[in-house]
Order: C-alpha cells, then sequence, then structure tokens
C-alpha cells in the first residue's frame, strides 16, 4: 500500500485484520469455487498488490507494488486474431515484470496511478509510511490521483482527508480542504479521501471511503467550489477505486466487489444501479476497463512461494 513496514497504514492494518479472521479453510474453499467471469492470473513475489490500469496502446496491464514500484502484466494471446475478445490464455498464469523501482522511495507504498496518455507518462502516489517522512504538516497517506486537460494532478489523502494539486512540472499549486471531508464520528475518519476521478466537463468526482460519500468538485469555479453527490439510491460506504466509464457511468471498487453508479443530472445526484460480487477475501481495490469490459484489481495475492494474484472482469451489464 519486504510489506512490513506498509503494516503503518491505516488501510494496510484494517486489510490485514481482514484477512486474517477469516479462517483458512474457508479461504481454501473460496478460492475453489469457479469464477463466473473471466480472470487474468499472475505470480509475483509480494503478498499485496493495490492498482492495476490497462494501457491500451502497449495492450498490458500496469500493476503497483505496495512495497514500492511498478509492474507489468502481458496478455500472450491479446489481440491475435485466433483468440476470443479476452485474450484466452487456457489457464496460463502471468508472470509480473518490474519496470519501476526508486531506491530513494523504497520501503514506501506505490499505491493509485493514472496513465496520462496526452503527456506520455504514468503518474503514481507513494503513500508516506517511513516515518512521516515526506509530509510537511501533518501525518498523510497519499492514495489515488487523476489528472486534468491542462496536466494538473489531484492527489488524494486518505490520512488527512485533503487533495494536493500539483502542476505538469511537479509543482505543489494548493491543497483542497474542507469540513465536508471530515465527520463527527471518529471511525468515518480512519479512511477519508480516496479514489478520484476527472470528468472531461472541468469538475472531480472523489469518494470518501468509510462514511460512502461523493464529492463533486467543480474546477472552473475554483478548487473549492465543493458539493455533496446525492446518492439516491443504494449505498457507496467502502468505495475504493473509481473509474469513470463514460459522463454519466462510474464504477466504484470496493465491497461489494464493484457497483455501477449513475447520474442523468451532471453528478448533482446519482444511483447504484448494478452490482458485482467477485472474490470478496481479495478484496477489490480498483478498477480499469480493457476493451469495453470493467476489471477489478485484488489487493491480495494466495501461495507460497510465489503468490498468485487476480484480475477479474466485472458483470454489471454495461
Amino acid at each position: 500500500m519486504g510489506y512490513c513496514s506498509c503494516l503503518f497504514s491505516t488501510k494496510s492494518l484494517l486489510t490485514l485484520f481482514l484477512i486474517s479472521a477469516i479462517p483458512a479453510g474457508i479461504l481454501i474453499a473460496l478460492e475453489r469455487v469457479p469464477p463466473s467471469t473471466h480472470v487474468y492470473q499472475y505470480h509475483s513475489n509480494s503478498w499485496f498488490r493495490e492498482c492495476a490500469r490497462w494501457d491500451d496502446l502497449n495492450r498490458r496491464f500496469i500493476v503497483s507494488y505496495l512495497e514500492g514500484g511498478l509492474g507489468v502484466l502481458k496478455p500472450p494471446h491479446d489481440g491475435d486474431s485466433d483468440s476470443d475478445s479476452d485474450g484466452d490464455d487456457n489457464g496460463v498464469v502471468l508472470d509480473e515484470v518490474t519496470v519501476v523501482k526508486d531506491d530513494d522511495l523504497k520501503g514506501n507504498a506505490s499505491v493509485g496511478f493514472t496513465i496520462d496518455r496526452l503527456r506520455n507518462r504514468v503518474l503514481v502516489t507513494v503513500g508516506d509510511i517511513k516515518g512521516n517522512s515526506y509530509s510537511a504538516d501533518e501525518k498523510s497517506f497519499a492514495d489515488d490521483v487523476a489528472v486534468d486537460d491542462e496536466g494538473n494532478a489531484y492527489v488524494t489523502d486518505v490520512k488527512a482527508s485533503k487533495i494536493w494539486k500539483v502542476n505538469a512540472q511537479g509543482q505543489l499549486l494548493s491543497t483542497i480542504r474542507s469540513p465536508l471531508f471530515s465527520f463527527k464520528q471518529f471511525y468515518k475518519n480512519l479512511v477519508g479521501l480516496n479514489g478520484i476521478v476527472y470528468h472531461p466537463d472541468g469538475y472531480l468526482l472523489v469518494i470518501h471511503t468509510f462514511s460512502g460519500t461523493l464529492y463533486k468538485i467543480d474546477l472552473k469555479k475554483g478548487d473549492h467550489a465543493i458539493q455533496l453527490v446525492k446518492i439516491v439510491k443504494g449505498s457507496l460506504a467502502m468505495g475504493d477505486g473509481l473509474e469513470l466509464l463514460s459522463p454519466s457511468k462510474i464504477v466504484v471498487a470496493g465491497n461489494p466487489s464493484a457497483r455501477l453508479l449513475e447520474s442523468s443530472d451532471g453528478w448533482e445526484t446519482a444511483s447504484v444501479v448494478a452490482k458485482y460480487w467477485g472474490p470478496i477475501h481479495r478484496i477489490a481495490t480498483s478498477a480499469t476497463v480493457k476493451d469495453g469490459k470493467v476489471y477489478l484489481s485484488h489487493m491480495v495475492g494466495l501461495g507460497y512461494p510465489k503468490r498468485k494474484h487476480v484480475i477479474v472482469e466485472a458483470n454489471l451489464n454495461i
């Protein structure tokens, strides 16, 4: 979110608690349940992975390491004329190939990231877990990032519930704060602002995990034009990563594994119109789109000596 240092983050502690509370027999039974949708399996050398994004240009998945770094997964038959649209690999388990390792940030977590195709770059958030080494004024944990049309990045702080705005040159421009981001009930503040996406109409949509609150931040009116999106049907509690499917649809990864959220009024209000329950013991953390289908990255890998991770298609009838 070597993993011992990551255990100091609230998110990782909660994950460890949830996994340790599941008896081994139940875990084995859950693993033996045949998947109802397409699944990409891959081996790695660590128990935990956070985010996966489909890189359509290079026809590969990019995954972030909770121990720090990025890797890629290349489906072997993807795009072949004699394979189906899912790149069916006949049960082959893919191998993760590390492409980014930064010794300066060793021990910190590579968490959410986004592919900025226009500027040919990948922006990765780094969770600060080494004694608050990089936070200026308070304990923080960078969790996810979105990019606007001008190349400005918006980084959520899941611990202190704020958003950093950083320009394309890497300079901090401002910090977005609001009383709307915090709650009287202390437990709702344990895991705060999390998944974030940039909407093509010029605003951000951001989720607060433990409260299930969705915010709309209109950038055309300034960084602090913040309002609550009224959820008229369903709940977004325990929502994590967001993926914008269209101007009116968002997928929320988390628990349940995925929720399809739809708005018909420019995200003044929204409704949960579909749910998908996947391998809940593996904990869905992010969503991505590959060839028009939604896939979910899961945090927990199982197996020894190599851990097997999964990226699972979410059946949301989109």
